[in-house]
């Protein structure tokens, strides 16, 4: 198809950039990869995660899914969290969400969606327990970027609940999880300011190690 077919002109175009620049670069690059963080955000095609905080090739590991969501019966998200934490060695884990997210709105609509409405059901869980402060906000887009902001924080905890993230811990193991917003109009990433690295951050009730 002549529509896939720029996919693959793209793809000898970037080959020949990074070998002018680098002649070994997919040779170094296939030996091994050795990031340092592990990104948890949205699929949204318009948040891309390495551009977005300028990171190559093997420098970022990725997981993407509707919503950013960190569920505990996520069997994907664990393996992509123990993986990193276990055998990579990653030392902070970014919990991302964006502003105007259609996962976040889309939970805000009393309307069918269909399967994804499953998926969201969490963050349905999160506007109900912080209904009377975000139904205060009377403009809708601002009382969704609030969402994506309660979301975050709710996903962030998720993670430090996590006998992975507290093993880690418990060995002494250097690990922070973080929880940041990305602001699509601007391009600007904000810190929430959700900083996390011992099991002196966790509730008593979910401590598990």
């Amino acid at each position: 198809m002549k529509e896939l077919k720029k996919l693959f002109d793209n793809n000898r175009a970037w080959i020949a950039q990074k070998c002018e620049k680098d002649p070994s670069f997919f040779q170094n690059l296939s030996e091994s990869q050795e990031p340092k963080y592990l990104w948890i955000g949205c699929s949204d095609s318009r948040v891309p995660a390495n551009e977005i905080v300028g990171l190559g090739a093997g420098e970022l590991f990725v997981h993407r899914n509707i919503g950013n969501l960190f569920l505990h019966t996520d069997i994907n998200c664990l393996s992509v969290l123990e993986y990193a934490i276990d055998f990579l060695k990653i030392k902070h884990v970014i919990l991302c969400g964006h502003y105007g997210c259609g996962g976040i709105q889309a939970a805000m609509e009393e309307q069918k969606q269909g399967v994804v409405d499953h998926w969201l059901r969490c963050v349905r869980d999160v506007y109900a327990r912080n209904k009377e402060d975000l139904e205060a906000i009377k403009d809708l887009n601002k009382r969704s970027d609030r969402l994506v902001e309660l979301n975050v924080k709710q996903q962030v905890l998720n993670i430090c609940h996590t006998p992975i993230v507290q093993g880690a811990w418990a060995r002494k193991q250097s690990l922070w999880v973080h929880g940041w917003v990305y602001d699509m109009q601007t391009g600007v990433l904000k810190d929430m300011d959700l900083c996390f690295s011992s099991i002196n951050h966790v509730e008593n009730i979910y401590r598990i190690n």
